[in-house]
């Protein structure tokens, strides 16, 4: 799978060489925030509130961000599987939960207050199989 990024660089490639990712573009998607609206665990879950796909009137990460979350995917995977930071990952699918466009799943916190073992299980063990 393709970063939605590509398209996008910086310039700083040569010819014949990759074209790198601009951090530019980054921050031009996530409106220059750093941190979600909303807390945003890594490890929580993540799922499409549609079954259609999204159509062109939203922005290509927020329909690849659709697309990959038909399957129930953490904040962490999707980060990695478009190969973007996981603070614009957080901010992104914060918007899409706002807007109805995504379901988040936030992980249950055991009576200590961290996170339930076996859901960070899952977790590790579908970042091992990227």
């Amino acid at each position: 799978m393709t970063s939605w990024q590509d398209g996008f660089h910086d310039g700083a490639s040569g010819p014949g060489e990759p074209e790198q990712p601009s951090l530019v573009r980054m921050y031009a998607v996530t409106g220059g925030r750093t941190v979600p609206r909303s807390n945003l665990a890594m490890e929580a879950l993540v799922s499409s509130a549609t079954s259609v796909q999204l159509g062109p009137t939203y922005s290509r990460e927020y329909r690849a961000i659709s697309e990959l979350c038909r399957q129930v995917r953490s904040v962490a995977e999707v980060s990695a599987l478009l190969a973007v930071p996981l603070g614009v990952a957080r901010v992104l699918i914060a918007d899409m939960e706002a807007e109805g466009l995504v379901r988040v799943y936030q992980p249950q916190l055991e009576a200590a207050g961290t996170p339930d073992r076996n859901l960070l299980e899952r977790v590790l063990s579908g970042l091992r199989r990227l």
